[in-house]
């Protein structure tokens, strides 16, 4: 017989006051230190802390099961009662990880959130991001404030379009990436041709860490590589609403042979032997250098192998490190506090119409009360009720942040994305980059008497990141342009013009499809936007940018002009204005 556990008996808890961590595989343990009461860290506490931290994103292509599984880690870590809803801290009510009511309403999500919860010692800021490319910019702000990634893969269709473009994102960024085949309840493609088709798209190298075991087809175990022993779980009969109760047995073990049959215990003893004879072998140094990626199988849907992912990702994944800053590298360990902000969210709460900056910690601890100083601006900001979140729901932070927790600060428009909030020193992290939009569109009112209330909207919206804001001269004054990276995000801009600012907008699309911030003289600017197929506008800062009807103009401009300096992301000083 094999060991067991039951389901209800891994229900995660708060952390206690001290707590050991063992990687699974390693024989040391990390005792920790929590705190209920927000009281100052001492140095070792505060390293404590920061090593029990563990921020991630999920990427993938739409449809892939991001939602799922993000909804199904919230459940192992306790965090919710059951799939499908996150539950409030302070009421009855239930949100899901995609909170806006459009997204409810289309089934996708469009902006970045985020989750915390403990499990098992570890204190998780999940970021959950958008799957669709036409909010991409989203993603990649939300992955400017990951240390690591989940690359969540569908088992019948491998890497997709946007899992590519997403995956570059996070090369660029060096981050470990951990690789979570889904949906392997249903058939899919060949594990082994997926582990090929991962290594030759994205050039990264896999190792096997779980296996799926099938029996007539149906997914009901994993191989757990580093144990050497099988998983067999058992279905709830709640489809996938509660954590399902697992045995560990051995490959030669009559259980096994009772569940899935002889035959089909001997292809997978084949299938073993193959990934030990040919399969890569692990490599976590390469993981950390985001060279290599761990590979787990599992249904997101039934749950099945999502425990054990969580406890090799968990186990492996990175806590907060060092970041570059203009006042060189800053450990995270370090005093005091600083940290960046990478999203900026308007009418969380509708009833009260406020402003949250979400704020990634990278060293010290929040101290609530502080005086910082926002570097683009020099202005100095008191650090005052600070939130986390569970989705949608926020509420008082109970704890001191520390570096790797995300925090949210009430805002009053001061802050912008990319902005540093720094204590007692002049540092300022490398800026969450503004790309150049694809879509273009002017916007039109019926009533008149509702301008300001679009200005407001507009403005709101823009220092978000959903549209690029843009202005182009006319007799009549400027005439705002709305600029977007994907369509669906002007969808997005007259649903919430219209829920949140009651503001009915129509759109008249532009002839042009792509632009550049331009900088060079003035002359040579106007030169270059007065030919034909060309439009000259600025953006909220005041930056100049051309808009061209095709990707030939833009190239013919950039050979013509050698005064011009064309951009494809937002220049810096523009940024800062």
């Amino acid at each position: 017989m094999g060991a067991s556990y039951s389901g209800s008996a891994f229900r995660a808890a708060a952390a206690p006051t001290a707590t050991a961590i063992t990687a699974p595989g390693r024989g040391s343990s990390l005792t920790l230190t929590t705190f209920t009461e927000p009281v100052a860290l001492t140095d070792a506490a505060l390293a404590d802390e920061i090593g029990r931290r563990r921020t991630f994103a999920i990427i993938s292509h739409p449809d892939a099961g991001k939602t799922t599984l993000t909804e199904k880690l919230l459940l192992y870590g306790g965090a919710i009662r059951s799939a499908g809803s996150v539950k409030s801290r302070r009421s009855d009510r239930h949100a899901t990880s995609d909170w806006l009511e459009m997204e409810q309403e289309r089934g996708i999500s469009i902006t970045a959130s985020v989750l915390h919860f403990d499990y098992q010692g570890f204190r998780i800021n999940l970021l959950d991001t958008p799957g669709h490319q036409d909010f991409s910019e989203d993603t990649y702000r939300a992955l400017t404030a990951a240390d690591s990634a989940i690359m969540l893969l569908d088992n019948r269709k491998g890497v997709e379009t946007q899992t590519r473009k997403l995956f570059s994102v996070c090369r660029k960024r060096r981050l470990p990436i951990h690789t979570f085949v889904n949906k392997c309840d249903r058939v899919g493609e060949d594990p082994l041709g997926l582990l090929d088709d991962v290594q030759v798209e994205l050039g990264i190298d896999c190792f096997v860490s779980t296996w799926p075991v099938r029996r007539d087809g149906r997914l009901v175990g994993v191989y757990d590589r580093e144990r050497a022993k099988i998983w067999l779980y058992s279905d709830m009969g709640d489809h996938g609403k509660s954590r399902p109760d697992a045995t560990l047995v051995d490959l030669e073990s009559d259980e096994l042979e009772a569940v899935i049959g002889t035959e089909s215990v001997e292809r997978l003893a084949e299938e073993i032997d193959l990934l030990e004879i040919a399969g890569t072998e692990a490599d976590y140094e390469a993981v950390a250098r985001g060279e290599a990626s761990p590979v787990c199988f599992g249904s997101a849907l039934t749950n099945f192998g999502v425990d054990i992912f969580l406890e090799r990702f968990l186990a492996l994944a990175p806590p907060p490190t060092a970041r570059e800053s203009t006042d060189g590298v800053v450990e995270p360990a370090e005093h005091p506090f600083s940290g960046f902000v990478f999203k900026v969210q308007a009418n969380m709460d509708p009833r009260h119409r406020d402003r949250v900056a979400f704020v990634r910690v990278c060293s010290g601890e929040f101290d609530e009360g502080a005086e910082a100083i926002v570097s683009r601006t020099g202005q100095k900001l008191r650090l005052a009720q600070p939130q986390e979140f569970m989705a949608r729901e926020r509420v008082h932070a109970e704890s001191n942040a520390v570096a790797g927790d995300v925090v949210g600060l009430l805002d009053r428009g001061s802050l912008r994305v990319g902005d540093t909030v720094a204590v007692g020193r002049p540092v300022e992290y490398p800026g969450v980059p503004r790309f150049s939009p694809e879509h273009f569109a002017q916007i039109h009112i019926e009533d008149a008497l509702r301008r300001k209330h679009l200005d407001r909207g507009l403005r709101h919206l823009a220092e978000e990141g959903t549209i690029l804001l843009l202005f182009a001269p006319s007799i009549t004054g400027p005439i705002p342009i709305v600029g977007a990276v994907g369509s669906l995000q002007f969808d997005v801009l007259l649903d919430r013009l219209e829920r949140e600012y009651s503001v009915s907008a129509r759109l008249e699309r532009l002839p042009f499809h792509c632009a550049r911030w331009v900088t060079g003289p003035d002359k040579a600017i106007d030169k270059i936007a007065n030919a034909y197929g060309r439009r000259r506008v600025v953006d909220a800062d005041g930056a100049a940018l051309i808009l061209f009807d095709n990707e030939w103009t833009l190239r013919r401009s950039m050979e013509q002009e050698e005064d011009l300096t064309f951009h494809d992301v937002q220049p810096r000083k523009a940024a800062d204005a």
